[in-house]
């Protein structure tokens, strides 16, 4: 498997490359260029690539509620620094993608720090029916992870995507657009990866991941890709509305939640690997109307725990019987305790003046299982987020803006601090954060 993954990542990015150096070897010439969106370039026969990126240097400064005598956590970092390829070939029904992160900073807390990001060729099979294969965001996750990170409404995306969302994944993407007579539309997502999250090229373990998610739109396309884009920055003039159900399945997962494979391992009796099943679904939905947008979203996790599990595999590699819980041996209960198992409510609304100054809240709430990671007392135990922002937009593209929030956190008893060694949290939590976004 490894040596399949590692040939078809060199065979997407040569194709990136010959698909690109086509379009110079046919009388290039810069076609246009908008602040926000990059460069475009096109050739003969209707070649086109377009080269963009952003940074968003940002600060985050945290304090508890009971701190009397310690200081604030500050930190200041790269949030993001991006660089994106897409190009289209239009007569061979053929476009792609290839971007990389080059902060070093992950997208959302607990996951991965990767430099390649995306990198995926796709085919229209008919102009309404496309099909990808490679790396990608998956449209399976919730609504949030739909949305570029340079069009966020606040600093931070929710603490539902950060408990859930597996973010990228390697496989096969299919999706369509189907119009109806009054207009409507419906868009159906159908998924095939490998489960196991992004830049997997060591031993796959576990089977493959399906999942499908159907979006309908009542009142016809939201503009300028607002679709995938948070704040109504074109000020829809008239409502634009998606509403969404999703569903994926991972056969044999080997991390918390679908980021990683290898992570977390058991065998059974005779020493093979046997793994957990886990499920998601949700639904969410987005509307826009003249500068004011909602978004809404639930989603929850379930696991399946094969009996025949007899043993679990360390850190360290060695291997133990013992399945502790509450003072007994109790090898489901002791799985689902290491897995994102629970549910995720997050609602957000903001509003864009003309001025393109906007204003907007959030709240998140996340239901832990009785036994689920999501009651670690360092990385999570903390049920209830309420967050307030503003943002100024300097111009109609994302192309740069400052954005600045703060974020209270309840925090149950027995959370611990992620950057004080794991001590006690004196009360709960309030996070200030401060980021600008530039782009070309």
């Amino acid at each position: 498997m490894r040596k399949m993954q590692d040939a078809t990542a060199f065979s997407l990015l040569l194709l990136l490359c010959l698909s690109s150096l086509g379009v110079w070897a046919q009388n290039p010439k810069l076609n246009k260029y908008e602040f926000g969106e990059g460069l475009e370039f096109s050739g003969e026969d209707d070649y086109t690539i377009n080269l963009r990126g952003y940074m968003q240097p940002a600060t985050e400064v945290k304090e508890y509620t009971a701190n009397d005598e310690a200081d604030a956590l500050t930190r200041m970092r790269f949030r993001r620094l991006r660089l994106r390829l897409t190009g289209d070939a239009a007569q061979q029904r053929i476009d792609y993608r290839f971007q990389v992160d080059l902060s070093g900073s992950a997208e959302v807390a607990d996951a991965p720090n990767e430099f390649l990001l995306d990198a995926w060729v796709r085919y229209s099979i008919t102009k309404r029916i496309r099909v990808a294969f490679g790396q990608r965001a998956t449209p399976t996750d919730n609504r949030e992870l739909f949305m570029g990170s340079n069009t966020l409404q606040l600093v931070e995306r929710s603490r539902v995507t950060s408990a859930f969302a597996s973010i990228r994944e390697f496989g096969f993407f299919f999706d369509a657009r189907l119009r109806m007579r009054n207009g409507s539309y419906f868009k159906p997502y159908l998924t095939l990866t490998n489960g196991d999250g992004q830049n997997v090229f060591d031993a796959d373990f576990g089977g493959f991941k399906i999942g499908g998610r159907l979006d309908y739109l009542p009142f016809g396309l939201f503009t300028n890709f607002g679709q995938y884009r948070q704040g109504d920055v074109v000020r829809e003039q008239a409502p634009k509305l998606v509403v969404g159900a999703v569903w994926n399945k991972n056969f044999g997962m080997s991390s918390r939640r679908g980021r990683g494979s290898g992570d977390i391992l058991y065998l059974d009796d005779e020493g093979e690997v046997l793994l957990p099943d886990y499920t998601k679904y949700g639904v969410d939905f987005m509307f826009k109307y003249r500068g004011f947008s909602v978004l809404g979203e639930f989603h929850a996790s379930e696991a399946e725990i094969p009996e025949k599990i007899t043993t679990r595999v360390r850190n360290d590699g060695s291997t133990s019987n013992t399945f502790n819980v509450d003072g007994e041996q109790d090898v489901e209960n002791y799985v689902k305790g290491r897995m994102m198992l629970g549910k995720g409510y997050n609602i957000q609304a903001g509003y864009i003046f003309k001025s393109l100054i906007s204003v907007d809240a959030r709240f998140t709430y996340i239901e832990a299982d009785r036994h689920s990671f999501l009651n670690n007392g360092t990385f999570y135990n903390r049920p209830r987020y309420y967050t307030v922002g503003l943002s100024k937009y300097f111009d109609y593209d994302y192309g740069v803006k400052i954005q600045g929030s703060f974020t209270y956190v309840d925090c149950e008893e027995g959370t611990n601090d992620i950057n004080g060694a794991g001590n006690p949290i004196p009360g709960n939590e309030w996070i200030a954060r401060l980021m600008a976004t530039i782009s070309f």
